[in-house]
């Protein structure tokens, strides 16, 4: 009885926090997107907000760290000296 009191104890140690709800503070990202990145098309060497990272071996390079809001980005994207 002592044992399988213990094993459920520990199994919901181990499970409770796959319950916490996560919280976001901030502008939430639309479309569930967690990130935004700083892009850069590498012929006109503009840069961009988005909000998925994009593909490796396209046009468009990540720019530094992705942001977790899109104003922290926004903010980043002003500051960059590498983009027009």
């Amino acid at each position: 009885m002592k044992k399988i009191l213990l094993a459920t104890v520990a199994s919901l140690a181990f499970a409770a926090p796959s319950f916490a709800q996560d919280k976001t503070v901030g502008q939430a990202p639309p479309s569930g997107a967690s990130s935004f990145y700083l892009a850069q098309d590498t012929g006109t060497m503009k840069c961009q907000v988005v909000n998925a990272q994009p593909a490796a071996g396209g046009n468009m390079k990540v720019i530094g760290a992705a942001h977790r809001t899109q104003a922290e980005a926004q903010t980043a994207l002003a500051a960059d000296k590498t983009c027009k």
